[in-house]
């Protein structure tokens, strides 16, 4: 008989496009050997150039989703993306307490393309959400947003993702290519008892940059799924994201999709 995969929960938003959101968790799932499952938190009409339009999932839905595939499939690993409100995240962390299996949760504010997905006070209740997460994984932006400052150094980053891994009791994987900088990209992550590990790597010059997030949050999952420490899950999924940016088709007139298609070329 076959090994099982590793089960692997995402809960976001469906991307009409197809390169961030469920479309591209589920495909870097599959990718990476772990069978996707999904909780759809809202409907969105996307594509390359923006967000037209959001319709949010009813949050009993949700946790329905997660009901669903618990009790029957099982998870070992979660991953968090797009949510829509705050009465989406606060339910959430409710339920995912209970959820013996890691917690990857990408705390998603803006799309590539610039549109607005969570508003004020959805970010104000990303924090309890955080408090049941096995790590975090901010942009520079949404550190910025989490933590009440404005980063604009690769020292200041770090101060920022060791304050708000203390006062989460969280790990947080701080990403550094919103750096205003040409030099590389300096990823992070910081534990909440003051461990910090460092990635460096070259910067891959593109705008093919939709989804990346999404499908380092879900790569991270997967990996924490199939028994990676955390620092080796990182690794995995920083050289997936290269690897995928590297491989980008060229798709939409804006910010395009990562290259899922043609990723065996560089990956692994």
């Amino acid at each position: 008989m076959t090994a099982k995969p590793p089960r692997i929960l995402s809960i976001a938003g469906s991307d009409s496009g197809g390169g961030a959101g469920i479309q591209a968790d589920l495909k870097t799932i599959q990718l990476l050997g772990g069978h996707g499952m999904t909780a759809i938190t809202a409907i969105t009409a996307q594509n390359t150039l923006g967000v037209q339009r959001v319709d949010p999932v009813a949050v009993d839905m949700v946790i329905a989703q997660i009901d669903s595939v618990a009790e029957d499939i099982g998870i070992d690993a979660v991953k968090v993306g797009m949510l829509g409100s705050a009465e989406m995240v606060k339910a959430l962390a409710g339920r995912l307490a209970s959820v013996d299996a890691p917690i990857v949760f990408d705390p998603v504010m803006v799309s590539t393309s610039g549109s607005i997905l969570a508003d004020e006070a959805t970010i104000a209740a990303f924090h309890a959400l955080m408090a049941v997460s096995t790590v975090v994984t901010p942009n520079v932006p949404e550190l910025a947003r989490l933590t009440w400052s404005d980063p604009q150094s690769a020292y200041e980053m770090e101060r920022e993702a060791r304050r708000l891994a203390r006062d989460t009791g969280t790990a947080v994987l701080a990403k550094g290519g919103h750096l205003d900088d040409d030099g590389p990209v300096i990823d992070l992550l910081a534990q909440p008892e003051g461990k910090v590990q460092r990635w460096k790597a070259k910067r891959i010059a593109t705008d093919q940059t939709h989804g990346t997030g999404c499908t380092l949050s879900s790569a991270l999952a997967t990996g924490l799924g199939h028994g990676l420490d955390l620092p080796q899950a990182i690794l995995q999924a920083r050289g997936f994201v290269r690897a995928a940016l590297k491989a980008a088709p060229g798709l939409g007139q804006g910010n395009g999709p990562l290259g899922f298609a043609g990723i065996g070329e560089f990956w692994p």
